[in-house]
């Protein structure tokens, strides 16, 4: 059992009990140190549960308690308000809107010394600074999302310009350029596409015929690229 869902299964377990009951109690019945419960209860009171009690005496849930809303320190509201800026900035109308809906709902679960944070921000994004990769990106999300084919007309580096089939995977947001990664009928392979070369984009009714887990999956066993752990 990790830390995380101990912490859960003891809070669970102080919901069942009208009266404070000790740390030695709870101890056992989550196969534990007493100790260990000293510093769970403590981690939970920090995080905003209402505990009532101390050692020696028992620990009892406040009957009016429901779980509180998601808090997240200094250092957490200012990584969220990057990431969201950046989105607001360098994607497309919907994920703006989406992006400015989230900071709304993170701003209204704040104290006012964390939500100051937002209103008076420290961290700032700068625009970006070529709107051509911004183009055809809302298409391209639908077309992820509903899982369709895309018809393409690209212009690579050179010039030279080719209409493509493809079925695409995911969006990479590099610092020079957006690209598209996606199984490209023509070549019978994985391809990369810059957004601020290709032309045209067409969603096609037709869908994909694998799933994007399977392909994202083949995609990135074709790069080498390492599956990320997941916590």
């Amino acid at each position: 059992m990790t830390r995380t869902q101990r912490l859960l299964a003891l809070l669970q377990l102080l919901r069942a009990y009208r009266y404070p009951v000790t740390a030695a109690a709870l101890a056992e019945r989550l196969g534990v140190s007493v100790r260990s419960i000293y510093r769970d209860i403590d981690t939970l009171k920090t995080q905003g549960v209402e505990i009532e009690g101390s050692a020696g005496i028992g620990y009892v849930l406040q009957s009016d308690y429901h779980l509180p809303p998601l808090m997240f320190d200094a250092h957490e509201v200012d990584a969220l308000m990057l990431g969201l800026h950046w989105v607001m900035r360098h994607t497309d109308p919907q994920l703006e809107a989406a992006a400015r809906n989230a900071v709304a709902k993170i701003r209204a679960i704040l104290p006012d010394t964390l939500a100051q944070q937002i209103t008076y921000p420290s961290l700032m994004v700068a625009p970006p600074g070529n709107d051509s990769r911004l183009r055809f990106l809302a298409d391209i999300r639908q077309a992820i999302h509903k899982r369709r084919k895309l018809e393409l007309v690209y212009a690579d580096k050179n010039g030279a310009v080719s209409s493509r089939r493809v079925w695409p995977i995911a969006l990479g947001f590099f610092e020079e350029a957006r690209v598209l990664a996606c199984w490209c009928e023509l070549r019978q392979a994985f391809r990369h596409f810059r957004l601020d070369r290709i032309t045209q984009v067409t969603v096609s009714d037709e869908p994909c015929p694998q799933s994007r887990y399977r392909l994202l999956k083949a995609w990135k066993h074709a790069e080498g690229i390492a599956q990320a752990k997941t916590y």
